[in-house]
């Protein structure tokens, strides 16, 4: 039988996928990626669209390590909207609608052109371990192909099944296979292997939409891009509009009056779906006092008749989906070009992995994606690209690359789903990070390239625009304002108390009402700064007072989470602890006193008896040496 021989595989051409192959074969390793279908790498399986609250810093934090979601979304977007504009800068969020087609064939295209990358069609039927190392993968042809690091980023295709009403096929996503074999592999390697649901909503014919009355949003004047490499001057890609829509009465109505037919309902489907984007049989049943539901019409590309019905992800049959929409003001003759579904499909609990994304049971395995029971293409791509920064440093013996909470959303949402594990598809949002004013989306650049690779330009733009930005404040602490009448008039005109005493440019601009750009109005720049180094020196003025209180909180919370546990450490012998709290210590075996203090049951009590047990450990090693 044929065997061939690489450094990285990559199982699964998904959005984690795409990151971790990409990444290989950037840093000079000889990878493959291994997928169903070849022609559907990248795929946009649910909404038209990169971004959104925390999704959108995720993605920066990914092109800052190195990768290619945030380029990609750049030369194929068609609407890009910061959102969250009114509040501070800590819930700023990039999002841009997709033209899904182009953005599938463009990141295909990458792939296919990356030297190092090799692309192979089959089923992965088999992990390949010897003494409780990975060596490779055997597909369902027999075929074995060995590698050095195996990073496993299968989506919703382990063991998937489709739900069109009560109809049932096996498939990872409405007209490809699933993945059939690999979940019994897991089984017999000794996981645990759960289900969990998601589900997708209908794509409809434009003609039959009246845009009449219905909320139009556009996009931004003035759109941002993801990648910190693509120029902000020139950058308008905006050709289309998004619709906002509402449910009704009569719209519940008719899913009440359904759930006898809703495989949700009815029982046929077991996994648990996602909390915080639910179906629209959910919102009407969890929700009843609630009139109506936002209903956001997305097109899906310059170039397709084809809108996707954000909003109204369902699992109920076909006619009721139409007479739902129907229901809706604008699209009362609605026509249904691909049905929503949704879909079951395996997943391997992260409380199995440590904290670079290895599993715990079998050295140079990684995991990245819904694998780890994630959502969303966002969340895929970061633990893609970070399982494959752990993975070299696996094959170069180097030590793992542990990611903060403190320094990134990535950092947060591998800490999350590895200490507290998960129990529904798990989705980031600003409030699940302590330290977000830190963690903003045009500062990933400053906080993460250093970490990632290629990416010498991003460095030095990097380290330009903090070195301009410092210098800008610093000036405009310095720059005195002495009060006068046409000042004092633009102050009254914009609802801003008159200055009665001499202030500095700082004190000036950290007024509500007063931005940077309206200050050089009045007191023009010194001397040119890029448009990113004047609003990282806005965001640092204004913001002053939070960054200190938040730069003693991460202080302190280093200080804790920089105390190591041992990893040979016997929690049964610890004397004190309750047998609950041995046991979840031991399930997800903390590396260090921080990630213990978030396992869910973990008091405080215990913490504290843990720290002095390490101490005293500690103690007892100093003296044999």
């Amino acid at each position: 039988m044929e065997t061939r021989d690489f450094d990285i595989i990559v199982v699964g051409g998904g959005h984690a996928g795409i990151e971790s192959a990409l990444g290989g074969a950037r840093l000079g390793y000889k990878t493959i990626l291994i997928t169903l279908q070849i022609d559907n790498i990248g795929k946009m399986s649910c909404n038209p669209a990169i971004g959104g609250v925390a999704k959108g810093q995720l993605v920066r934090e990914i092109d800052a390590l190195g990768g290619e979601m945030g380029r990609c979304i750049d030369r194929t977007g068609i609407q890009f909207k910061m959102l969250n504009r009114s509040k501070g800068p800590a819930v700023h969020s990039p999002r841009a609608q997709a033209d899904r087609f182009l953005y599938q064939w463009d990141m295909k295209r990458v792939c296919e052109l990356q030297e190092n990358l090799y692309l192979k069609q089959g089923e992965v039927a088999e992990i390949c371990v010897h003494n409780g190392c990975v060596y490779g993968v055997k597909l369902t042809t027999g075929e074995e192909i060995t590698g050095k690091a195996v990073i496993v980023c299968t989506g919703t295709f382990l063991a998937g099944l489709l739900h069109f009403g009560m109809q049932s096929v096996t498939g990872g996503r409405a007209g490809d296979p699933s993945a059939s074999h690999l979940s019994e592999c897991y089984r017999k390697l000794g996981f645990v292997v759960e289900r969990l649901k998601t589900g997708t909503c209908a794509r409809i014919h434009k003609r039959g939409i009246c845009f009449d009355g219905l909320e139009e949003q556009k996009g931004d004047e003035d759109p941002r891009p993801f990648s910190f490499s693509t120029p902000i001057d020139g950058f308008y890609p905006n050709k289309i509009s998004c619709w906002i829509t509402y449910t009704n009465e009569k719209t519940h109505e008719i899913i009440r009056n359904s759930l006898n037919r809703s495989p949700l309902y009815s029982g046929r489907i077991s996994g648990i779906g996602p909390r915080y984007c639910p179906s629209i049989e959910d919102k009407v049943v969890k929700f009843p006092d609630k009139t109506s539901h936002h209903i956001f019409l997305e097109p899906e590309g310059v170039n397709t008749v084809e809108v996707y019905v954000n909003g109204l992800s369902t699992s109920l049959p076909e006619d009721v989906q139409l007479a739902m929409l129907h229901s809706i003001k604008g699209l009362e003759h609605a026509e249904i070009i691909r049905p929503g579904y949704a879909v079951e499909y395996d997943f391997i609990p992260p409380t199995q992995l440590k904290l670079n994304l290895e599993t715990k049971l079998i050295k140079g395995l990684f995991h990245a994606g819904q694998i780890n029971g994630t959502s969303g293409y966002e969340e895929a791509g970061g633990q893609g690209i970070y399982a494959l920064l752990n993975a070299v440093r696996y094959i170069e013996g180097r030590e793992p690359l542990i990611i903060g909470r403190h320094e990134a959303y990535i950092g947060v949402m591998v800490d999350d789903i590895v200490t507290r594990g998960v129990k529904e598809p798990y989705r980031l949002f600003t409030s699940r990070a302590e330290y977000r004013l830190h963690l903003r989306h045009d500062n990933a650049d400053i906080r993460l390239a250093h970490y990632g690779f290629g990416n010498d330009t991003v460095i030095e733009k990097a380290r330009r625009k903090q070195e301009e930005a410092s210098k800008e404040v610093e000036r405009l602490e310095k720059l005195v304002i002495v009060p006068n009448q046409q000042i004092n008039e633009w102050l009254n005109s914009i609802g801003e108390p008159p200055l009665n005493h001499p202030s500095t440019g700082s004190v000036l601009i950290r007024r509500p009402r007063i931005s940077i750009q309206d200050f050089y109005r009045f007191f023009p720049k010194e001397k040119p700064i890029s448009k990113e180094a004047e609003e990282l020196a806005e965001i640092l003025i204004k913001y002053h007072g939070y960054f200190e209180r938040e730069e003693k909180m991460v202080e302190k919370f280093k200080r804790s989470e920089n105390i190591p546990i041992p990893s040979d450490l016997d929690y049964d012998a610890i004397e004190g602890l309750p047998r609950e709290s041995k046991q979840r210590l031991k399930e997800v075996k903390p590396e260090n006193l921080g990630q213990a203090s978030r396992i869910p049951g973990i008091r405080s009590s215990d913490l504290m008896i843990l720290h002095l047990c390490i101490e005293r450990d500690n103690m007892i090693r100093a003296d044999r040496l």
